[in-house]
């Protein structure tokens, strides 16, 4: 499997030359995966190059603390692009940055390098670690309400999809910048869609994931509409979800298939299952990192609650997709539970943490469960020894805590400063008095 040539640092000046930039952008995200920016002129990218960009890292979320806040951003040449919807004869670049500090190392803070660390560890075995998320969102009137844009359904036509055009506009820009897209098209629910990326590798995933928000975002507001990955929106509909489709390659070999398997399932790849299988409640905290992700994770509105793993069955944490059975390079599995409003630096690092430890100690995976498990009584899930995810932010962030594996994964910096943030959130949330108390209770007690 081959990827485009990265640009270099002489690739990117002669663009910002040629293309009359005179703005750079600079983005990263903090812990909780929400965009940060700020930009240079195309006077200072040599210098942002060679020594980086100084920022006060305390303003920052789960970074530095003020006595310590010096932070450099140094720029990857690789993720250079153009902003499409800045004007052309005012062009406008971006560029994703490794955050640095004032000694030159790799901070422990920084999400991307998480994810870096991780890959590091995963490249001594000679695999890349490849994705293909597919992120869900809604279209609403703005950002006050949830009133809808359209009645329509799954894969419904225009007559019944009111945002046919901000979809195409929002392909063609992301293609602009470099990112390809397999398909799209309205989701189950009203005024829900999904834009699938094609799989990519993961560093280079988890920036696309981050441009692809932003470009949903944009293409929104310049139809007058608002656009929100907020994984449960509106109550008795389908949730957005971000089903993550991921194997390992060697080479242009895919490590996850063997062609004698009765499931084309290679040994590495149901280690890799396994591992995912049983740290699940460990990592359902980055995956689903917010109270509202729970609102989505219950059962009947297709989220997957229940950890087990499957070929055709969507009831499962796990499947085995089948649209191309035998064929080597369609081969993956897909985990079904992560939405689009995760940290995607972070929820990458931890599903390859879960997966690798299945590798590395020979995790045994149980038989697939092909029945739909959310007809199942308690007594039959028990018996075939199906567990669920946990239930709510605190129980997620509970199991996450006790976790060597999440720990290992994201470095104590990270992990201690998330799970404060988290239990902070939960607790803000929990004193709330919320709209469903009042309207059920104030009337009779």
């Amino acid at each position: 499997m081959t990827e485009q040539p990265a640009r270099t640092k002489e690739d990117v000046m002669k663009l910002v030359k040629e293309c009359n930039v005179k703005f750079i952008r600079l983005w990263f995200t903090d812990i909780l995966g929400q965009i940060k920016s700020f930009a240079i002129t195309s006077e200072e990218l040599n210098t942002a190059f060679d020594e980086g960009m100084g920022f006060d890292g305390s303003s920052i979320k789960g970074y530095a603390r003020i006595d310590e806040s010096d932070m450099i951003a140094k720029p990857d040449p690789s993720t250079f692009q153009l902003i499409p919807w800045r004007p052309k004869e005012q062009a406008v670049g971006r560029m994703f940055c490794d955050i640095l500090n004032p000694d030159g190392s790799p901070y422990e803070g920084d999400p991307r390098y998480a994810l870096k660390r991780n890959l590091a560890r995963l490249k001594e075995y000679g695999y890349t670690f490849y994705l293909g998320p597919e992120l869900e969102f809604f279209y609403f009137e703005n950002s006050k309400g949830t009133e809808v844009l359209d009645e329509g359904g799954y894969f419904d036509l225009t007559t019944l999809d009111a945002a046919s055009d901000l979809r195409r506009e929002t392909v063609l820009t992301l293609e602009e910048m470099g990112i390809k897209v397999e398909y799209s098209h309205h989701e189950v629910a009203p005024s829900q869609h999904e834009i699938d990326l094609r799989f990519a590798e993961a560093l280079a995933m988890a920036d696309n994931v981050m441009t692809y928000r932003i470009v949903v975002k944009e293409v929104a507001t310049k139809y007058g509409c608002y656009a929100t990955f907020m994984p449960k929106p509106i109550f008795g509909q389908n949730g957005s979800g971000m089903h993550t489709h991921q194997s390992l390659f060697k080479g242009n070999r895919n490590a996850f298939y063997d062609a004698n398997d009765k499931y084309y399932l290679s040994d590495i790849a149901k280690k890799y299952i396994a591992g995912i299988l049983r740290h699940a409640p460990e990592i359902t905290a980055f995956a689903n990192q917010w109270v509202n992700s729970y609102k989505r994770l219950i059962p009947g509105y297709e989220a997957p609650v229940y950890i087990a793993w499957a070929r055709r069955n969507r009831s499962a944490l796990v499947r085995v997709p089948l649209y191309k059975p035998g064929k080597e390079q369609a081969t993956r599995i897909e985990f079904r539970s992560p939405d689009p409003a995760c940290n995607p630096y972070l929820a990458f690092a931890v599903m390859l943490a879960a997966g690798l430890e299945g590798i590395e100690k020979n995790y045994e995976l149980p038989e697939p469960v092909e029945k739909d498990i959310y007809e199942l009584s308690t007594d039959e899930r028990e018996a075939l020894g199906i567990e669920s995810l946990p239930g709510n932010l605190i129980q997620a962030i509970e199991k996450a805590e006790q976790s060597d594996v999440v720990r290992k994964a994201l470095g104590e910096h990270i992990f201690s400063n998330y799970i404060t943030s988290k239990k902070i959130e939960w607790n803000e949330y929990r004193s709330q008095v919320h709209r469903y108390e009042l309207n059920k209770y104030l009337p009779i007690l």
